[in-house]
């Protein structure tokens, strides 16, 4: 998969492309039907498949007061992308210009003259142009004019009907049902962040931690609390369980992410690691004394790698060596 800044970035020798256009925060289930959608149809065509996405998000430009918080960031989208067997991902910049342009005109000065669109695969539900005043009538009736095809793909469901949206998905995490958040994203959710130094209490409380800042302010993250977490490092997998929130039975009430890494030996400070909330395990809570303390956190242990084993695998276990994050 190619990655393009802007449509000057395709090769001279593509003379079409078979197209999708849209934010595709989360690369959910129903983005990955499209996705799959549009790379058989390239196969069929012989075309190259291209998504079209943009960056920052659009709200971030148009009302930022009302810009949600992102279910992926850059590198995370890029790396589920990369499994879906595009040829091209173009990024974008959205801009004022660009929020701007009317409907015809996004389509004859980037998808068609940018992009060489030939063909368009779209959501039900797809806006575009100056004010979302373009929609799929509009595609049709743009497509009959400019000689590209344009074919409309149906929503994906959750078990309880529920159309498959980033929406759906954000309010899923933000009021901590990771399973439901799990079902609509065909994945657990997973944030990436930067190891760092802490202040070393983990350790004196035979759980040695790695203290996690956020790649993006603009993540969104579960309500605080004790979860299962499986860990992607530059090192492998790990299973461990995560603390999101603050410390109060040291009266710290600063918001953080500590993980415990089980069987994990060595230094990991400066990487980028990746965390799959698997499961929650309880709400932060004030214990009466270090003591107290530690005995919830084997308890903890025992919940976490049971939680682990379930999943199959090598979930719970050091070895397995998947993709490392990417480094931003």
């Amino acid at each position: 998969m190619d990655i393009l800044g802007g449509s000057a970035d395709l090769p001279e020798s593509i003379h079409g492309t078979v197209v999708t256009v849209g934010t595709f925060d989360g690369v959910h289930g129903g983005h990955q039907d499209v996705l799959a959608r549009l790379v058989r149809r390239a196969a069929a065509t012989g075309l190259p498949s291209l998504l079209v996405t943009f960056e920052p998000h659009p709200l971030e430009v148009i009302n930022p007061a009302a810009a949600p918080l992102l279910l992926t960031t850059r590198d995370e989208k890029l790396d589920v992308l990369g499994c879906t067997g595009l040829d091209y991902v173009a990024i974008v910049p959205f801009t004022d210009a660009l929020a701007a342009q009317s409907a015809e005109a996004f389509v004859d000065l980037l998808l068609l003259g940018g992009f060489r669109m030939r063909e368009l695969l779209i959501g039900h539900d797809h806006g575009f142009g100056r004010g979302r005043e373009g929609s799929v009538d509009t595609l049709r009736v743009l497509g009959d004019s400019r000689g590209f095809a344009v074919d409309v793909v149906p929503p994906v469901r959750t078990a309880d009907g529920q159309v498959v949206s980033s929406s759906l998905i954000r309010r899923a995490i933000a009021g901590g049902e990771l399973s439901y958040a799990e079902a609509a994203l065909g994945r657990h959710y997973t944030v990436s962040g930067r190891v760092g130094a802490g202040e070393g209490r983990g350790r004196t409380l035979g759980y040695r931690t790695l203290n996690v800042s956020l790649v993006s302010s603009r993540k969104l993250m579960p309500p605080d609390g004790v979860y299962v977490v499986r860990v992607d490092t530059s090192r492998g997998r790990f299973g461990g369980m995560l603390n999101l929130g603050g410390r109060p039975t040291f009266d710290d009430s600063r918001r953080a992410i500590e993980v415990h890494m089980f069987d994990a030996e060595g230094d990991f400070y400066g990487d980028v690691v990746r965390l799959a909330f698997v499961a929650r395990l309880r709400d932060t809570i004030k214990f009466a004394d270090r003591s107290a303390l530690m005995t919830q956190l084997a308890v903890d242990e025992r919940a976490a790698r049971r939680a682990l084993t379930a999943l199959g695998g090598a979930d719970n276990l050091n070895g397995s060596t998947p993709a490392p994050p990417s480094t931003p």
